[in-house]
Order: structure tokens, then sequence, then C-alpha cells
């Protein structure tokens, strides 16, 4: 955008700019001291090459002003000041400061033109002209360093998100990765190494796994064939319900904590558990794997499972199946607390008589093997494993 102005009819003389540009160098200097004496993040005195910087940017803002008052309509190269906004981001600040040394120095500059009028012979109308132009390039500076900060943030936020994903493929990497490659990957990322980790492992049913909002610490691979969050320190304080709270409403699994060098156990089992809840195994919603260590263990290996239950529930095979159920269930509520057919009946919601009914009937068909703890052990698991797959549980 090229700016028009009415100084000295329609145009500012020649002679005025040539006037005006001799004094760059000691307005320059004056511009340079009072940013370094009011703005603490440009104040650095001994840093030669950064002054020389500032002050290259300071002769480039006065240089361009006056090109663009000598030709409002040569067209306007906004890249040297969006370097200087990606030099701000460069240097982790926000743009206050920058914006604050531009009015610092454009108060400078019509400090210097009001002292000139009269020598220059402008008009007060004239210098009204300049003062207007002056804030409408200062507008247009603020705006291309904007958008130069922007985009090295933006450039820098999608770097730092590439290396955290670089991060956790090496630490889900089975076999793990050597403690340095990590260590260094992680230090690329700004990400502290912490001593555990549990993964958490997300429902990508409709193929657009959707993470919600987590801390920054938190790393995440929503993109990888089994979605999933790498959360350092889960035992830490409060994380546990920072965690809960953010996966509210999502059907996942958090695995267990594990060394970091474990990573890829704990998503292993996360992923795992998930499996059983879409299968109804599990109930829906968020999982906690240390809530179902037990059927954890006992789906590991299902073929071996169901060879064991085939032996030990055969002696109910023959009976019908909502016998079988009865039976089943009361047999495993013996096994898990107590032979006492009061705390069974008080289990199950019947009466003790119908307990001692179903007890008598289980002795019929197991005889002496309810008597060994290594079968009964195996009974349990069966059982257990039946329950878990039973339609309506």
């Amino acid at each position: 955008m090229a700016i028009k102005s009415d100084i000295s009819e329609s145009r500012t003389p020649a002679d005025i700019v040539k006037t005006l540009r001799s004094g760059i160098g000691p307005v320059s200097e004056e511009v340079i001291e009072e940013i370094q004496a009011r703005i603490p993040e440009y104040a650095r005195p001994s840093d030669e090459i950064y002054i020389k910087v500032v002050r290259m940017a300071v002769e480039q803002a006065i240089e361009g002003f006056l090109d663009r008052i000598e030709s409002p309509d040569a067209p306007w190269d906004p890249e040297p000041f969006r370097m200087i906004g990606k030099g701000e981001a460069a240097e982790g600040r926000n743009l206050e400061p920058l914006q604050a040394a531009m009015r610092l120095g454009a108060r400078v500059g019509w400090r210097r033109l009001t002292e000139l009028a009269g020598p220059l012979g402008l008009s007060p109308q004239s210098l009204y002209d300049l003062g207007e132009a002056i804030f409408v390039y200062l507008d247009q500076l603020a705006d291309a360093a904007a958008e130069g900060f922007d985009e090295a943030r933006a450039h820098a936020a999608g770097e730092m998100e590439r290396r955290r994903g670089r991060l956790l493929d090496l630490l889900l990497s089975v076999p793990p990765a050597s403690p340095d490659a990590i260590a260094d990957l992680a230090k690329a990322a700004a990400w502290r190494l912490p001593r555990t980790v549990a993964c958490v492992a997300l429902d990508d049913q409709h193929g657009a796994c959707r993470v919600p909002p987590l801390p920054p610490d938190v790393l995440t691979g929503a993109g990888r064939a089994l979605p999933c969050l790498l959360v350092p320190d889960p035992a830490g304080p409060g994380q546990a319900q920072l965690l809960e709270r953010a996966l509210r409403g999502h059907r996942a699994a958090i695995g267990p904590a594990v060394p970091l060098t474990a990573a890829a156990t704990s998503l292993r089992w996360a992923g795992e558990a998930l499996d059983l809840s879409r299968r109804g195994v599990l109930p829906r919603g968020l999982l906690r794997c240390e809530d179902h260590l037990a059927t954890l263990v006992v789906f590991k290996d299902e073929e071996l499972v169901s060879a064991l239950a085939e032996v030990r529930l055969a002696p109910l095979a023959h009976l019908r199946p909502n016998q079988q159920d009865r039976l089943a269930e009361t047999l495993l509520a013996w096994l898990r607390h107590g032979r006492g057919a009061g705390e069974v009946a008080a289990k199950l919601h019947v009466h003790p008589q119908t307990v001692r009914y179903r007890l008598r009937q289980l002795e019929e068909l197991y005889g002496d093997q309810l008597a060994d703890p290594d079968i009964r052990f195996e009974l349990e698991i069966a059982l257990r494993a039946r329950q878990a797959v039973m339609p309506g549980r």
C-alpha cells in the first residue's frame, strides 16, 4: 500500500527529502538510545553485533519511510520487517517490546520533523500530512513484523511437534532405543525425561481420533496405528485427576506406570484393555489397566484359557444353559468370597438354603476336586473368563 500525501502540493520536494536523509545517522542514534534506555529487552550495550542489527533495522525503517514519501506509488517490500518479526520469535519474546520500540522511533522522528519544520519551510498542513504518514507507515511495519512473527512461531511449533512425534516413535520402539538417543531427541524437543510414564490407548473405531486438550508435556500420537498418549510421571500430584478430566467421554485405556524404557509395554497392555472393552469383556469408557489386571492376565492367551475351561468346566457341560449359569455363578462366588453359604448368599442376593442346595450339586459334580487348591485356582480362572464373556454381564 502506497502512502499518498498532500505535502507541498501533493508531494514532498526532493530537496526536503534530501535534507531529511542527511540527518538519518543522528536520528538513528537517538532512536537507538531511547530504545535501549526505555525497553529492557533491547538493552545490550556490550553486544556489538546486536547493536549493529538494531541500528540497521532503525536506518532501514527511516530510509523506507523517506522512500515512500518521495515515491508514494513505488512498491513496498515488507520482507525486512517480516524478518525482524521472525527474529523476535527466535529470541523468545512476544511482540510488545518491538511495538514499543516502533512507537518510540516514531516519536523521535516526529520530534525531529517539528524541529526542522521552520528551516524546511513546511506549512502546518504539510507537517500534519507527514505526521499522519509516519503513523500509517508505523502500522504497516507492525503488520509486517506480526506476520513474520506468527509465521516463525507456527514453524517453530510445527517443528517442535515433529520432534516430539519422532521422540514418541523412539520411546515406543521395540527393542527400546538407546538412552543416549532418547536423551538427545528429548533435549531437542524440549521434553524433560521423566522416571516413569504411562501410555494411553485411544479408540479410533471411526478413523478420526480426536486428542483432547492436554498439558504440553504429554506426547500425542493421534496418527499412529494405535492412537495414543504418553503421560510423564503419571503418579505425580494431580496427574490422575487431570487425565481423567481430559479423557472424560472418550473410550480409552490407561496402561500401568512403567520405567521410561518400558513405554511400549505400557501401550501394549493399554491396547489389549481397549480391545477387550470393544468386545464387551471390559466396561466402556475410560479404563485403568491396574483395575483389571486379573482379566488382562486371563485373556492374555485365550486359546489356553479355553482349553483350561473345557477341562475344568466339563462337569457342568451336560446341564441346561440356565443350570450351568446358576452353578457357575455360585461356584465362582464360593471360590472368591469364602465357603460359608451365608457369605455366598449375600453376594448373590439369594437365600442361604438355595446356596446350600447348589453347593451340594457342585460337590456331586466335582467330588474331591474342590478340595485341591490347584484345581480351585484353575476353576476360578476359567469361571472368571466365562463370566467376562457372558452376554449382558
